[in-house]
């Protein structure tokens, strides 16, 4: 499974790659070490959606390795680069310990259309694989085709959905909690409706269904993820920073990172909001899905 995704991860990331590209070729436009290889390179990253805060740190580390190893070559500062984007990204390489809590509750947030519902289904999947026992919460009240499609996902996995044709997102969540401690079930993930950070009356909400979920659990929700849409590129940022300061995020899960150029933003989130990156998703299928490796990220990139 390891390996399959290792491959599809290097294609998927084509677009993105294609911008990587324009950044690695200055190493043979400007093949000796100099003040305009730097600055060429400088620009490119910022080009490359890897964000301005990522990209200094990467030129200092860069100047650094230059000097300290005498290099002259511009073809040797490549390798240079990959290792110092590695050391950005390693930070944000959390995966979820073995022993976890039961029921161990999942809050899923983030905008409209950045996939949550899809990603419930695909983490149904993961779980299940690991042999745990999961409950869904369709705690998006606002769209009906949200509880459909979680719906859908329950009986694909035959797995049981908490939901309500109308009524309060916080007491839905509420009930699904308490079913899965009464059940003895492993996971709940739990659906919310998609909402921007600027609407605070949405962001209140969100924040009560997180106090309410307390109340049928002190611990939980164990982790509360924020669902990105790689293609926000630097967006992302902001994004992690509003709704963690709203929620207290513990993850975050970046999806459609198949079919998007802006791929180099999740640097931007490391130097700026380092929240961890729990999962990436490249595809549509239910296996598209897997944890963060910064290592095998960066190999992509450079491949």
């Amino acid at each position: 499974m390891a390996s399959r995704f290792k491959a599809l991860l290097k294609a998927d990331l084509e677009l993105t790659r294609t911008r990587w590209k324009n950044a690695l070729g200055v190493f043979r436009s400007h093949p000796k070490v100099d003040e305009a290889l730097f600055e060429e390179l400088e620009t490119q990253l910022i080009a490359s959606d890897v964000g301005v805060a990522a990209t200094e740190r990467l030129i200092k580390e860069l100047r650094a390795a230059a000097k300290d190893k005498r290099i002259v070559d511009a073809a040797e500062l490549e390798g240079e680069l990959k290792a110092a984007m590695i050391r950005i990204l390693a930070p944000l390489e959390k995966p979820l310990t073995a022993s976890l809590p039961k029921p161990f509750v999942i809050l899923l947030a983030g905008v409209n259309g950045a996939g949550k519902t899809t990603t419930i289904g695909k983490l149904t999947r993961l779980f299940q694989a690991q042999k745990k026992s999961v409950l869904l919460a369709a705690g998006d009240t606002f769209r009906a085709a949200a509880r459909e499609q979680l719906a859908e996902w329950g009986r694909r996995h035959d797995v049981t959905v908490v939901a309500q044709d109308k009524g309060d997102s916080a007491a839905v969540i509420f009930d699904a909690v308490q079913s899965a401690k009464a059940k003895g079930i492993a996971i709940v993930l739990a659906d919310t409706a998609g909402r921007l950070p600027t609407q605070a009356h949405l962001m209140d909400e969100i924040k009560k269904v997180k106090r309410v979920i307390a109340k049928a659990d002190a611990a939980a929700p164990h982790e509360t993820w924020l669902v990105l849409d790689a293609n926000t590129g630097q967006n992302a940022v902001r994004q992690v920073d509003a709704f963690d300061k709203a929620l207290g995020l513990t993850g975050l899960i970046v999806t459609k990172l198949d079919g998007t150029a802006k791929g180099g933003a999740v640097a931007g989130i490391a130097m700026e909001h380092p929240v961890p990156i729990r999962f990436i998703g490249i595809g549509e299928k239910p296996e598209d899905l897997s944890p963060f490796v910064a290592s095998e990220f960066v190999d992509a990139l450079f491949s």
